[in-house]
């Protein structure tokens, strides 16, 4: 793959986690002013802003082995910020219906980074061989 390319994908998933935080920064604005609101506001405000600034910080990294795990860490906050998504439908303090978009991206950010993750792990495991 050209770096072109690679330098493309990566600036386009910055811009695309960057903007998941701040979708997460409107939605904690939508939620009820109650008990249940705030705890679940504290949380998913932490693990959906986490998402973009994590994965700026994997591009960063020294090594293939600090990209790995920083990715990983960017997967683990999108996938615990779809649990509070889940928890938010579940427990009706949204309608489902404003989160669908927020739930795919959530799901679709999940699947992008163990996909990358798990390919870093190969082509780290092809070059040792």
């Amino acid at each position: 793959m050209p770096i072109s390319e690679l330098t493309n994908r990566t600036d386009a998933l910055k811009a695309r986690t960057k903007d998941f935080a701040i979708r997460v920064f409107h939605l904690v604005e939508a939620l009820p002013k109650s008990l249940q609101g705030r705890a679940v506001a504290n949380q998913i405000i932490r693990s959906g802003t986490s998402v973009a600034a994590n994965y700026r910080a994997a591009g960063r990294a020294r090594s293939r082995a600090e990209f790995i795990a920083k990715i990983g860490m960017v997967e683990e906050e999108a996938d615990e910020t779809l649990f509070w998504l889940e928890l938010i439908v579940e427990t009706h303090l949204l309608r489902v219906t404003k989160l669908k978009p927020l739930l795919r991206e959530a799901d679709e950010i999940v699947s992008i980074m163990a996909a990358s993750r798990k390919s870093a792990i190969a082509n780290r495991q092809s070059a040792i061989r």
